[in-house]
């Protein structure tokens, strides 16, 4: 009987693992899950019943359902959903009724489309719900000339997203709190990934370093990305909990994550100085261990996170601290002070992972940011034509209006799949366009001719095995690879319309066509209406990128001067510093996608990627030490009005664009650095090494901002 019960007991912990490792540890997957379920479900049942239209209706419902999907406490996802079914019914209603009057519907499509825009645009909750209210209105028009009722389209779509949110929602309520869980996860993946990638820089060789520091600024996006989110899955559940003690651990995991990342991102000195010196190899081979050990850490925090199994840290890490510590004890001469501090800073995220678990107040709840203004004054502001939301909302309008009158009068045979291509292509930009399209149009390509190979070899209960399948894959990969979650997602609508009306493979040559027509249309609107060339983007972008440091900068100093038990004022300069970094990033990574003709300052903005970034890692290091100093220290800030005027006055000419007052600047930077580079004070000969370097950084990037002013003169 015990061998029975112990082996039962065995079995029971074979399928935790199981279901641990394939989904709490990958929370896509368990989306991708609810989606099928769903789905799956609601098809097979109606199938049964011997519905077809109501299968395939419901199941579009529902994926439209999970598509607009928003990250909210258990009373704001209820409060989205009665959102959402109301204007997935609007939105369906209404094309049916306006299909008599295809003028009429064209207008009100073009029109509702610059609405639900910018309505989006007041916040994360109405973002999803109103792209799905648009994908809803183009599943009518697509179904429309097939279903039995007018009114039925409507009713069946808006109760397959009622469907799954109720059972996501159930799902939600069984751990209310695994959101916050998730978000943070995948915070503290990013930031693995970044520890990963930043070993690479021990030892480095100089002229590597620019493609390492490249790829971190990039590394870096994903992490602020995730920051964000955290923070505003933080204020739902905030703004929902009358006792808010239960989010302090989620507070405390935030806050943790804010200063790993703060300290992962800071540089003391050019690390391919530190390489050079032969005394370093064995401390810089140390150092290159103990990222990869931090970066296990973090993953291993992460996925405990995730499957709420206790956090292991890693022995190695002790053991490779005390190593590198025994180093430096032995023979002083082997840390330079920059290394000495580099391992210093490592070994305290060492300590911050290691009592994750404890050292923080339990009543305490730190202040997070928060956007207070109006929901009018949010709509407000983006109704001008310049607002990227705007341009956005009024393309996007007009190729809805020339696609759908393309399709009209040329009589196009499953001519809305025009406008459904058009909703996923079109993007705010045209790199991002460019790229969204040669995955749409390749994905569905590739998904036609597997999708008509294959579904001739199952029977009809296997199409509608086929079909589940196809959803699940879809989901999967949606975020990872769009190009690969369109392949399937054509997959799944050729399966819908053979089950419908055996004309699966039929459709599929029109919607070839009409995915190319759409493409096109979506590539020709962003091309010539505002097409906001990347490079042009540059000078703002730099000025803007100067003026949040500047302002990071200063609230270092301040910190210096007055610290305080809850730092808000700095963490959001600090967080406005990386925003802008992280535009700035984007510029260049968006720039390989422009015609050749329009990347006339690619190198440049290659350049001003990894300078920024180390311009940014300098500053994280002295504000990551600003409450371990000592009041000699504060000796640094004499050089802070110089440095000060400096910046603003970099930030001044940047933004009048006059290339005639950088000298003065330029002349100011120099003796800064002159004065710095002379100073000799050893306890706080750290901070004048981090401030040379920041000055130092900053000559350089004004330096490439003169290229500006030669391209603009060029043209």
């Amino acid at each position: 009987m015990a061998v029975k019960r112990l082996s039962f007991n065995l079995k029971q912990i074979s399928w935790y693992r199981y279901y641990r490792n394939l989904f709490l540890k990958n929370p896509n997957r368990l989306l991708a899950f609810k989606g099928t379920i769903v789905i799956g479900s609601l098809v097979i049942l109606m199938m049964v019943l011997g519905l077809p239209f109501y299968a395939v209706t419901l199941g579009l419902g529902a994926l439209a359902g999970a598509l607009s999907e928003t990250e909210d406490h258990p009373n704001g996802r209820l409060k989205s959903m009665a959102l959402k079914v109301l204007s997935f019914a609007i939105s369906s209603f209404s094309v049916e009724l306006l299909q008599p009057y295809p003028i009429l519907l064209g207008l009100g499509l073009s029109l509702s489309t610059i609405a639900f825009i910018l309505l989006g645009g007041i916040s994360e909750r109405f973002r999803g719900v109103t792209f799905g209210a648009l994908l809803i209105g183009v599943y009518t028009m697509i179904g429309a000339p097939i279903s039995p009722n007018w009114y039925l389209q409507p009713i069946l779509l808006s109760l397959g997203a009622f469907i799954y949110g109720a059972f996501s929602y159930v799902i939600l309520l069984l751990k209310p709190y695994s959101l916050l869980n998730q978000q943070l996860a995948i915070g503290f993946y990013a930031l693995s990934d970044y520890f990963n990638e930043k070993s690479k820089l021990f030892p480095s060789d100089g002229q590597r370093d620019k493609a390492i520091r490249a790829k971190l600024a990039l590394l870096n996006i994903q992490i602020v990305e995730a920051l964000d989110t955290c923070k505003e899955v933080l204020n739902s559940y905030g703004e929902s909990l009358k006792n808010k003690q239960p989010l302090q651990p989620y507070l405390h995991y935030f806050m943790v994550l804010q200063e790993l990342h703060e300290r992962a991102t800071s540089s003391h000195e050019r690390y391919d100085l530190l390489t050079t010196n032969p005394a370093n190899i064995e401390l810089i081979g140390g150092i290159d261990q103990l990222l990869h050990e931090l970066a296990l850490a973090t993953k291993n925090f992460a996925e405990s996170l995730l499957t709420g199994s206790p956090y292991e840290h890693p022995k190695a890490l002790g053991w490779l601290i005390g190593t590198i510590n025994g180093l430096l004890k032995a023979d002083k001469s082997k840390g330079t002070l920059s290394l000495r501090l580099l391992i210093k800073n490592l070994t305290q995220c060492n300590e911050t992972l290691k009592h994750i678990h404890e050292n923080y107040d339990q009543d305490s709840l730190p202040k997070l940011e928060k956007d207070t203004r109006s929901y009018f004054k949010r709509l407000k502001s983006q109704l001008n034509s310049k607002h990227p939301r705007m341009r956005h909302a009024l393309r996007l309008s007009l190729s809805f209006l020339i696609g759908f009158a393309v399709y009209q009068y040329f009589g196009l045979a499953k001519g809305e799949w025009i406008v459904l291509t058009i909703l996923f292509v079109l993007q705010p930009s045209f790199s991002e366009t460019r790229k969204r399209l040669l995955e749409r149009t390749i994905g569905t390509l590739l998904g036609v001719v597997i999708g008509v190979l294959v579904i001739r070899l199952f029977s009809f209960s296997g199409q509608i095995v086929l079909l589940v399948t196809s959803a699940y894959l879809f989901f999967i990969w949606m975020k990872r690879r769009y190009s690969v979650g369109v392949i399937f997602i054509t997959i799944f609508v050729l399966c819908a319309f053979n089950i419908m009306s055996d004309k699966g493979v039929e459709v599929m040559a029109p919607r070839l066509i009409n995915t190319l027509i759409g493409a096109f249309i979506s590539f020709a609107v962003v091309r010539f209406l505002w097409p906001e060339w990347q490079y042009k983007k540059l000078p703002g972008l730099l000025s803007e990128v100067v003026h949040k440091n500047t302002a990071y900068f200063k609230a270092i100093l301040e910190e210096y001067q007055n610290p305080t038990t809850d730092d808000l004022n700095y963490r959001i300069a600090r967080r406005e510093a990386h925003r802008a970094d992280n535009a700035l990033v984007k510029v260049w990574q968006n720039m390989q996608l422009d015609p050749q003709k329009q990347q006339q300052l690619n190198k440049t903005a290659f350049k001003l990627t990894y300078l920024n970034h180390a311009l940014l890692s300098y500053l994280s290091a002295l504000g990551a030490h600003r409450t371990q100093q000592k009041t000699e220290t504060l000796q640094i800030l004499v050089f802070e009005n110089e440095i000060l005027k400096a910046l603003d006055d970099a930030f001044n000419w940047l933004t009048a664009q006059n290339i005639k007052e950088i000298e003065p600047i330029e002349n100011t930077l120099r003796d800064i650095s002159d004065k710095l580079l002379t100073t000799n004070k050893d306890i706080t000969q750290m901070q004048y090494i981090l401030l040379y370097n920041i000055v130092h950084v900053t000559m350089q990037i004004l330096e490439q901002a003169k290229l500006f002013n030669l391209t603009k003169t060029a043209n």
